[in-house]
């Protein structure tokens, strides 16, 4: 009994897979506020083009 605990106290202690689980985690958050980043400025991108034509349509003289 005392060997299982003393090999839960050791698997509690362990440290060796925490810097992978840090680097995924920083990972999936460099991600996700890229997507954020991109999605916003595509919509900024598509509202200047839909402007810069409307104000195109405007300058040309009709006739």
């Amino acid at each position: 009994m005392a060997q299982r605990i003393a090999f839960l106290r050791d698997l509690w202690n362990q440290e060796s897979g925490q810097d992978l689980i840090e680097y995924a985690l920083i990972g999936a958050l460099v991600a996700l506020t890229t997507i954020a980043a991109m999605s916003s400025l595509a919509n900024n991108i598509a509202n200047s083009f839909s402007s810069a034509g409307s104000q195109l349509d405007s300058a040309i003289p009709s006739s």
